[in-house]
């Protein structure tokens, strides 16, 4: 069964495109701020949309995305209201997914989580530090509820590692364009279309690039070789910045934009 998530990218690649995806936690700067960023996101014309579980422990996040989930965690913000978020933005039609640590899944309960997460419409996770040996619980409950479950591939996965991950996935594969944190960089990493290419040699499901976008010139860059664009830390720096929802507005459509140019 094809997911919301793999039909936008089908959508988008209609229009001779790649599909934005945009990412934002939920309770920052309030929960309802949240809601009203991704609210915005989605109008803008984001493809697929991101939202961040809160947690205290982010391994994965740079200084933007983890400043951001400290403040959201410290209002008081709980799985529920990720939960509201992605009911309020589900019911826009753009797909979300849930981007989001393993550990509190595993304390709501597993099968419990999805269940909850398919009630409010959501697409599924994508879960960066679950590896595919430690998967089997959500594997099953995803596949009860069709939920997708997106994995992560990295520049120094091994490529019978990336066809075990590409083998697991449903919605699309996410691919790590570096080694490292998230956050804004000044250049795309030249890892990323070789990666994208041994993804593409496994799986016929979409490939995204995240980590590393900040602007519309990088877009197109990746746009060129990926199914896919992934921006966080750019989004989460306006509201940081108390630029408010018109520049969520803005990028967004910039970034909307970019992915329709043709790589110079």
């Amino acid at each position: 069964m094809t997911s919301a998530v793999t039909e936008a990218f089908g959508k988008a690649r209609a229009d001779n495109r790649a599909a934005l995806v945009g990412y934002l936690p939920a309770g920052f700067p309030s929960v309802a701020g949240a809601i009203e960023a991704a609210l915005a996101m989605a109008q803008a014309g984001a493809d697929v949309i991101e939202v961040g579980l809160p947690y205290s422990d982010p391994l994965m996040d740079g200084p933007v995305i983890a400043e951001a989930v400290h403040r959201a965690l410290a209002a008081g913000t709980r799985v529920t209201d990720v939960l509201r978020t992605v009911e309020a933005v589900a019911a826009t039609g753009v797909p979300v997914l849930v981007m989001t640590y393993w550990n509190p899944v595993d304390r709501y309960g597993v099968r419990a989580f999805a269940r909850d997460l398919a009630a409010a419409g959501g697409s599924g996770l994508i879960t960066p530090d679950l590896t595919i040996e430690e998967a089997g619980s959500w594997l099953d409950a995803s596949a009860e509820h069709d939920l997708d479950r997106v994995f992560l591939v990295a520049p120094s996965s091994t490529d019978e590692r990336v066809a075990m991950i590409a083998r697991a996935c449903r919605g699309f594969v996410y691919a790590a364009s570096l080694m490292g944190i998230t956050g804004t960089r000044d250049a795309v990493s030249g890892d990323a279309s070789g990666l994208v290419k041994r993804v593409r040699e496994h799986t016929n499901l979409p490939v995204a690039v995240g980590l590393g976008v900040s602007n519309g010139a990088q877009a197109t860059q990746v746009a060129a070789f990926a199914d896919g664009v992934i921006v966080g830390s750019a989004f989460v720096r306006r509201l940081l910045d108390e630029q408010g929802i018109p520049a969520i507005r803005d990028l967004t459509t910039e970034l909307a934009a970019a992915v329709r140019r043709p790589a110079p």
